[in-house]
């Protein structure tokens, strides 16, 4: 279709608008909808060969749909929400994301991972909003707290009992890691296979162990040492939370627990423990209000799956977008005609 285009002296050349299509686009909004709806299913190859479009243009396409789609009201009534950071891409580039947790979807999020990222969605809420905000989970790391202390003071900071578990799961593959390169200076090559495939038989559960991790997890208690100790960390800061327990219980088992590692003489659990009774107000108030990131981290492994099918996408804000397709307050319908 030809459209008319003008000369204007305050905006420069502007192009006349139809009801078909949206804002700056070179396709019909039925069109965009259509390819949109196949992204947040399939695959990169299957869209593209599909809809016979270039890759890197749907990455606008999810933009324009998703400012169409998100529900505008989303900012509204928060009273529990979770932050939290992923990669959309390699070398350290990072969205921050903040979910409902009454919805368990994702309601705002930019690029970057540090205070002013955070500040930004502040901005964007009315001081009353802010207000109403009651309490923020997060992981334990130093920025978001420092953003939410500054522009929401009344909302309580709750560093859910997920990664708090993952400081020691960390700690100990960190000690893995150790004994696994110790072991590989050792002429005799059976001292350093006794670790193989050792990493995922003692981060896994061990009700999720499968049959070749057992036998592993068997040898490496036969076995004793540094590792099996942290292992045993581990698995006891587990049991801490895992357990119906009271809340006093918990944290008198999480005082205790913070006592056996700082005895242990392993640097890395020493440290986590350190960690832990730094931050023990904030681990409190999330197992009083029940709050964690739990869900969080499942709607993360679901962006993890969206952004590397985002994989040719050359702007954050493209792969935000389908990021807030897939798991927003968003409702995708195929284009239909009578």
């Amino acid at each position: 279709m030809r459209r008319r285009r003008l000369a204007c002296p305050v905006h420069g050349v502007v192009t006349e608008g139809v009801p078909f299509a949206r804002p700056g686009a070179r396709f019909t909004s039925d069109f965009e909808d259509l390819v949109v709806w196949l992204v947040t299913r399939s695959d990169k190859s299957t869209v593209a060969t599909f809809a016979r479009v270039a890759w890197r243009t749907v990455g606008a396409m999810c933009q324009r749909v998703s400012a169409d789609v998100l529900d505008p009201e989303r900012l509204s009534g928060l009273v529990n929400i979770g932050v939290d950071e992923i990669s959309w891409r390699k070398h350290h580039r990072y969205l921050t994301l903040v979910t409902d947790h009454a919805t368990s979807t994702v309601v705002w999020g930019a690029p970057g991972k540090n205070a002013a990222t955070l500040g930004r969605f502040f901005d964007e809420l009315s001081q009353e909003a802010t207000d109403q905000i009651e309490a923020v989970s997060m992981d334990l790391g130093l920025a978001y707290p420092k953003a939410v202390r500054e522009r929401a003071p009344c909302a309580v900071i709750c560093f859910d009992p997920f990664h708090v578990v993952k400081l020691a799961g960390d700690a100990l593959d960190s000690v893995r890691r150790q004994v696994w390169q110790s072991a590989r200076r050792y002429p005799d090559k059976r001292i350093a296979a006794k670790f193989k495939g050792a990493r995922w038989a003692l981060l896994k559960n061990p009700q999720d162990l499968t049959e070749v991790q057992a036998i592993t997890l068997k040898a490496l208690r036969t076995d004793g040492g540094v590792l099996w100790r942290a292992y045993q960390l581990k698995e006891s800061l587990r049991a801490v939370f895992a357990g119906d327990l009271p809340n006093v219980d918990v944290m008198e088992l999480l005082d205790r627990w913070c006592s056996r590692a700082q005895r242990s003489r392993i640097p890395e659990f020493v440290k986590t423990a350190a960690t832990i009774r730094k931050n023990k107000a904030g681990i409190t108030a999330a197992i009083e209000r029940q709050l964690s990131n739990g869900r969080h981290e499942g709607l993360n492994n679901k962006i993890r799956t969206m952004t590397r099918r985002a994989y040719g996408f050359h702007s954050p804000e493209a792969a935000l977008a389908l990021i807030m397709l897939t798991c927003g307050p968003t409702t995708l319908t195929l284009p239909y005609h009578t």
